[in-house]
C-alpha cells in the first residue's frame, strides 16, 4: 500500500512540475521523488537489504528508545559475509576503503534501528553521529571517512538524514574493526 501511496505522489509532482511555465531544475525533480520514498524503498533501490542485527558483544543493548530519542548502540563494518572490516586508516586501509567502511557501519545502525521501531519510515530525523575512526598516529582524514557514513544516511533519508557528527581518531577500536559508529535518531 505504502508504494502505492508512493507511486501516486510522485505522479502528482511530475503532473505539477510539467504544468509550469519554466521547468524545475533536476535536482527539485530529484529532491521531490526522494522525499516521496520510503527509506525501506530507497535501500531497495539501491540494491540494499538490511542483514540480521549482530548481537551485543558485552553487557548492554543495541538500541534504547527514551522518549523521542533513539540511541544506537556502537556499529561496525560488517561484510555481507559476516566478516568484519579491520584495521588501522593511514597504515592498513586508505581514505577509499574507510568510507566503505564507514557505508557498512550504517548499514548496519540502519538494521539496529529498524528492529527496533519496525519501519524506517518513523524517523524524524537523524540528530547526530558519533564516528571514531581507528586511526595510525599521523592519519588526520577521518572527517572523509566518515563521510561514507554520512553520505550514506542522506541517500536513504533526504533531509531527514543531515546530522551533526563528530569524527574522531582512535588508537584501537574493538577487534580492531575499522570503524565504530554510535547514532541518535529523533522518532514519531
Amino acid at each position: 500500500m505504502r508504494r502505492l501511496s508512493s507511486f501516486f505522489t510522485v505522479v502528482a509532482i511530475l503532473s505539477i512540475l510539467a504544468c509550469t511555465d519554466k521547468p524545475a531544475p533536476a535536482t527539485d525533480v530529484v529532491t521531490a521523488l526522494v522525499s516521496a520514498e520510503s527509506p525501506e524503498a530507497r535501500l531497495e533501490a539501491m540494491g540494499i537489504t538490511l542483514p540480521e542485527v549482530s548481537p551485543p558483544q558485552a553487557n548492554y543493548v543495541n538500541t534504547v528508545r527514551t522518549g523521542n530519542l533513539v540511541f544506537v548502540a556502537g556499529k561496525g563494518p560488517r561484510k555481507p559475509d559476516g566478516s568484519s572490516v579491520q584495521g588501522k586508516l593511514g597504515a592498513d586501509l586508505t581514505v577509499e576503503e574507510g568510507y566503505e567502511a564507514a557505508k557498512l557501519t550504517a548499514i548496519e545502525s540502519l538494521a539496529a534501528l529498524k528492529a527496533e521501531l519496525g519501519e524506517l519510515s518513523k524517523v524524524k530525523r537523524l540528530v547526530k553521529v558519533h564516528g571514531m575512526v581507528n586511526s595510525a598516529p599521523d592519519f588526520g582524514d577521518q572527517s572523509k571517512v566518515m563521510n561514507g557514513y554520512s553520505d550514506f544516511m542522506v541517500e536513504v533519508f533526504g533531509e531527514k538524514g543531515k546530522h551533526a557528527r563528530a569524527a574522531v581518531g582512535m588508537a584501537a577500536l574493538p577487534n580492531n574493526i575499522a570503524v565504530e559508529v554510535e547514532l541518535i535518531v529523533e522518532v514519531e
